[in-house]
Protein backbone atom coordinates (compact mmCIF):
# COMPACT_ATOMS: atom_id res chain seq x y z
CA UNK A 1 0.00 0.00 0.00
CA UNK A 2 1.36 3.49 -0.83
CA UNK A 3 2.33 5.81 1.90
CA UNK A 4 0.06 9.21 1.87
CA UNK A 5 3.57 10.95 1.63
CA UNK A 6 7.14 10.77 -0.14
CA UNK A 7 9.34 9.19 1.96
CA UNK A 8 12.36 10.33 -0.41
CA UNK A 9 12.23 14.24 0.67
CA UNK A 10 13.01 14.72 4.24
CA UNK A 11 10.77 15.80 6.43
CA UNK A 12 11.55 18.40 9.42
CA UNK A 13 9.26 16.53 11.39
CA UNK A 14 11.37 12.91 11.29
CA UNK A 15 14.89 14.48 10.85
CA UNK A 16 13.77 15.55 14.53
CA UNK A 17 13.16 12.38 15.61
CA UNK A 18 16.09 11.48 13.50
CA UNK A 19 18.00 13.32 15.64
CA UNK A 20 16.14 12.44 18.66
CA UNK A 21 17.23 8.43 17.77
CA UNK A 22 13.89 7.89 17.01
CA UNK A 23 12.73 4.84 14.88
CA UNK A 24 10.08 6.54 12.99
CA UNK A 25 12.47 8.64 10.08
CA UNK A 26 13.34 7.14 6.71
CA UNK A 27 16.89 7.30 4.96
CA UNK A 28 16.26 10.55 3.64
CA UNK A 29 15.67 12.04 6.89
CA UNK A 30 18.75 10.47 8.14
CA UNK A 31 20.88 11.89 5.01
CA UNK A 32 19.85 15.00 5.90
CA UNK A 33 20.12 15.10 9.43
CA UNK A 34 23.85 13.36 8.94
CA UNK A 35 24.61 16.53 6.72
CA UNK A 36 23.21 18.97 9.68
CA UNK A 37 25.58 17.34 12.09
CA UNK A 38 28.85 17.71 9.96
CA UNK A 39 27.79 21.22 9.85
CA UNK A 40 27.09 21.85 13.39
CA UNK A 41 27.99 18.44 15.61
CA UNK A 42 26.36 19.03 18.69
CA UNK A 43 22.44 19.05 17.21
CA UNK A 44 21.73 16.21 19.07
CA UNK A 45 22.24 17.20 22.00
CA UNK A 46 20.82 20.94 21.07
CA UNK A 47 17.52 18.45 19.78
CA UNK A 48 17.68 16.76 23.28
CA UNK A 49 17.96 20.36 25.04
CA UNK A 50 14.68 21.45 23.40
CA UNK A 51 12.71 18.11 24.64
CA UNK A 52 14.04 18.87 28.39
CA UNK A 53 13.09 22.41 27.83
CA UNK A 54 9.64 21.04 27.11
CA UNK A 55 9.39 18.48 30.05
CA UNK A 56 10.58 21.81 32.40
CA UNK A 57 8.01 24.31 31.33
CA UNK A 58 5.09 21.98 31.52
CA UNK A 59 5.69 21.06 34.78
CA UNK A 60 6.34 25.00 35.76
CA UNK A 61 3.26 25.45 34.15
CA UNK A 62 0.79 22.59 35.68
CA UNK A 63 2.69 22.60 38.75
CA UNK A 64 3.02 26.45 39.76
CA UNK A 65 0.92 28.04 37.29
CA UNK A 66 -1.86 26.07 37.70
CA UNK A 67 -2.61 25.37 33.95
CA UNK A 68 -4.82 22.95 32.81
CA UNK A 69 -4.93 23.58 28.87
CA UNK A 70 -1.94 23.35 26.26
CA UNK A 71 -2.19 24.14 22.92
CA UNK A 72 0.91 22.40 21.11
CA UNK A 73 1.67 23.61 17.85
CA UNK A 74 4.10 22.18 15.75
CA UNK A 75 4.07 19.46 18.09
CA UNK A 76 6.39 16.77 15.86
CA UNK A 77 6.41 13.14 16.47
CA UNK A 78 4.93 11.73 19.27
CA UNK A 79 8.03 10.50 21.90
CA UNK A 80 8.69 9.84 25.50
CA UNK A 81 7.65 13.00 27.38
CA UNK A 82 5.19 14.70 25.37
CA UNK A 83 3.13 17.82 26.93
CA UNK A 84 0.02 15.64 27.81
CA UNK A 85 2.48 13.14 29.35
CA UNK A 86 4.08 15.82 31.69
CA UNK A 87 0.86 17.78 32.09
CA UNK A 88 -1.25 14.96 32.99
CA UNK A 89 1.17 13.06 35.46
CA UNK A 90 1.19 16.96 37.24
CA UNK A 91 -2.68 17.61 36.96
CA UNK A 92 -4.64 14.21 35.18
CA UNK A 93 -7.04 16.58 34.18
CA UNK A 94 -4.97 18.31 31.80
CA UNK A 95 -6.26 19.37 27.88
CA UNK A 96 -4.09 18.99 25.47
CA UNK A 97 -4.28 19.50 22.14
CA UNK A 98 -1.60 18.85 19.35
CA UNK A 99 -1.38 20.55 15.82
CA UNK A 100 1.24 19.61 13.02
CA UNK A 101 0.68 19.64 9.62
CA UNK A 102 3.10 16.58 8.40
CA UNK A 103 0.86 13.28 7.55
CA UNK A 104 3.31 11.15 9.44
CA UNK A 105 3.19 12.91 12.52
CA UNK A 106 -0.62 13.17 12.36
CA UNK A 107 -1.22 8.66 11.69
CA UNK A 108 1.74 8.10 14.60
CA UNK A 109 -0.50 10.79 16.81
CA UNK A 110 -3.73 9.21 16.27
CA UNK A 111 -2.62 5.62 16.86
CA UNK A 112 0.29 6.30 20.12
CA UNK A 113 -1.16 9.98 22.16
CA UNK A 114 -3.73 8.81 24.28
CA UNK A 115 -5.01 10.30 27.21
CA UNK A 116 -5.54 9.79 31.00
CA UNK A 117 -8.77 9.16 31.60
CA UNK A 118 -9.29 12.14 33.39
CA UNK A 119 -8.31 14.57 30.91
CA UNK A 120 -8.59 14.88 27.01
CA UNK A 121 -5.93 14.47 24.24
CA UNK A 122 -6.61 15.77 20.25
CA UNK A 123 -4.99 16.42 17.45
CA UNK A 124 -5.40 19.22 14.35
CA UNK A 125 -3.85 18.37 11.15
CA UNK A 126 -3.14 22.42 10.23
CA UNK A 127 -0.44 24.65 9.21
CA UNK A 128 1.05 26.80 11.84
CA UNK A 129 -0.75 30.10 9.98
CA UNK A 130 -4.02 29.27 9.83
CA UNK A 131 -5.01 30.46 13.11
CA UNK A 132 -8.55 30.35 12.38
CA UNK A 133 -8.82 27.19 12.06
CA UNK A 134 -6.36 26.08 14.87
CA UNK A 135 -8.28 27.92 17.19
CA UNK A 136 -12.06 26.45 15.71
CA UNK A 137 -10.94 22.82 15.85
CA UNK A 138 -8.90 23.23 19.44
CA UNK A 139 -12.19 24.98 21.10
CA UNK A 140 -13.93 21.44 20.72
CA UNK A 141 -11.71 20.10 23.25
CA UNK A 142 -10.20 23.61 24.57
CA UNK A 143 -12.33 25.90 26.64
CA UNK A 144 -10.64 29.57 25.83
CA UNK A 145 -12.65 30.68 28.53
CA UNK A 146 -9.99 29.80 30.77
CA UNK A 147 -6.25 29.83 30.69
CA UNK A 148 -4.16 28.02 27.90
CA UNK A 149 -0.46 27.55 27.71
CA UNK A 150 0.49 28.03 23.96
CA UNK A 151 3.85 25.95 23.16
CA UNK A 152 5.84 27.05 20.10
CA UNK A 153 8.99 24.94 20.64
CA UNK A 154 11.38 24.85 17.73
CA UNK A 155 9.20 25.70 14.76
CA UNK A 156 9.06 29.44 14.57
CA UNK A 157 12.70 29.83 12.98
CA UNK A 158 10.86 27.47 10.19
CA UNK A 159 8.41 30.45 9.21
CA UNK A 160 9.55 33.28 7.00
CA UNK A 161 9.93 37.00 8.15
CA UNK A 162 7.55 37.71 4.69
CA UNK A 163 5.42 35.52 6.70
CA UNK A 164 5.54 37.51 9.61
CA UNK A 165 5.43 35.06 12.80
CA UNK A 166 5.26 37.52 15.14
CA UNK A 167 1.44 38.36 13.77
CA UNK A 168 0.32 34.96 13.99
CA UNK A 169 1.86 34.59 17.60
CA UNK A 170 -0.53 37.88 18.23
CA UNK A 171 -3.54 36.39 17.03
CA UNK A 172 -2.92 33.11 18.69
CA UNK A 173 -2.41 34.91 22.28
CA UNK A 174 -5.23 37.25 21.57
CA UNK A 175 -7.34 33.94 21.40
CA UNK A 176 -6.63 33.12 24.85
CA UNK A 177 -7.47 34.86 28.45
CA UNK A 178 -6.17 36.94 30.66
CA UNK A 179 -3.41 34.66 32.72
CA UNK A 180 -2.53 32.33 29.55
CA UNK A 181 1.06 31.87 28.88
CA UNK A 182 3.12 31.35 25.48
CA UNK A 183 6.27 28.82 25.37
CA UNK A 184 8.90 29.55 22.42
CA UNK A 185 12.31 27.97 22.03
CA UNK A 186 13.72 29.53 18.70
CA UNK A 187 17.33 29.16 16.97
CA UNK A 188 19.91 32.40 17.74
CA UNK A 189 21.11 33.24 14.67
CA UNK A 190 24.72 34.62 16.63
CA UNK A 191 25.62 31.34 17.43
CA UNK A 192 26.02 30.09 14.07
CA UNK A 193 28.50 31.07 11.60
CA UNK A 194 27.65 32.63 7.55
CA UNK A 195 29.08 29.45 6.83
CA UNK A 196 27.14 26.92 8.85
CA UNK A 197 23.81 28.87 8.01
CA UNK A 198 24.35 28.68 4.58
CA UNK A 199 24.72 25.12 4.92
CA UNK A 200 21.19 24.50 7.48
CA UNK A 201 19.10 26.34 4.44
CA UNK A 202 20.53 24.37 1.46
CA UNK A 203 19.46 20.99 3.87
CA UNK A 204 16.06 22.42 4.89
CA UNK A 205 15.35 23.70 1.70
CA UNK A 206 14.67 20.22 0.33
CA UNK A 207 12.03 20.08 3.18
CA UNK A 208 8.14 20.91 3.24
CA UNK A 209 9.32 23.86 5.50
CA UNK A 210 11.62 25.57 2.70
CA UNK A 211 14.42 26.53 5.09
CA UNK A 212 15.39 28.12 8.37
CA UNK A 213 14.77 31.79 9.22
CA UNK A 214 17.77 32.58 12.26
CA UNK A 215 16.79 35.66 14.20
CA UNK A 216 18.55 37.39 16.85
CA UNK A 217 18.03 37.84 20.34
CA UNK A 218 16.01 41.15 20.24
CA UNK A 219 14.14 39.29 17.12
CA UNK A 220 12.89 36.46 18.92
CA UNK A 221 12.29 38.75 22.19
CA UNK A 222 9.26 40.15 19.98
CA UNK A 223 7.20 37.33 20.40
CA UNK A 224 6.95 37.82 24.03
CA UNK A 225 5.58 41.86 22.90
CA UNK A 226 3.06 42.42 25.86
CA UNK A 227 3.83 39.15 28.19
CA UNK A 228 5.31 39.22 31.35
CA UNK A 229 8.25 36.82 31.08
CA UNK A 230 8.64 34.56 33.82
CA UNK A 231 12.13 34.30 35.77
CA UNK A 232 14.64 33.86 34.34
CA UNK A 233 13.59 35.72 31.15
CA UNK A 234 14.86 34.83 27.62
CA UNK A 235 17.68 32.71 28.19
CA UNK A 236 19.70 29.88 26.43
CA UNK A 237 16.97 26.96 27.11
CA UNK A 238 19.60 24.94 29.50
CA UNK A 239 19.43 27.71 31.85
CA UNK A 240 15.79 27.85 31.85
CA UNK A 241 14.47 26.82 35.58
CA UNK A 242 17.34 23.66 35.22
CA UNK A 243 17.21 20.60 37.11
CA UNK A 244 20.66 20.47 37.30
CA UNK A 245 23.45 22.90 38.42
CA UNK A 246 26.00 23.18 35.68
CA UNK A 247 27.90 25.73 33.44
CA UNK A 248 25.72 26.59 30.24
CA UNK A 249 26.92 25.18 27.15
CA UNK A 250 26.65 26.55 23.85
CA UNK A 251 23.34 28.12 23.24
CA UNK A 252 21.85 27.58 20.16
CA UNK A 253 18.88 27.48 21.12
CA UNK A 254 16.78 30.41 23.51
CA UNK A 255 13.79 30.37 24.97
CA UNK A 256 10.70 31.70 27.56
CA UNK A 257 7.95 31.50 29.03
CA UNK A 258 5.52 34.46 29.02
CA UNK A 259 2.07 35.21 30.72
CA UNK A 260 -0.50 37.31 29.31
CA UNK A 261 -1.50 39.82 31.86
Amino acid sequence: MALPFDITVPSVARMYDALLDGKDNFESDRAAVAKIVELEPEAPLVARRNRDFLRRTVRFLADEAGIRQFLDVGSGLPSAGNVHEVAQDAAPAARVVYVDNDPVVLTHARALLTSSPEGACDYIDSDFRDTEAIIAHAAKTLDFRQPVAVMLLAILHFIADSDDPWATVARLMAAVPPGSYLVVSHALSEDLTGSQLEGLNAVYADTKSGGVTQRSLPSIARFFAGLELAEPGLVEITSWRPELASEPPKALFYGGVGRKP
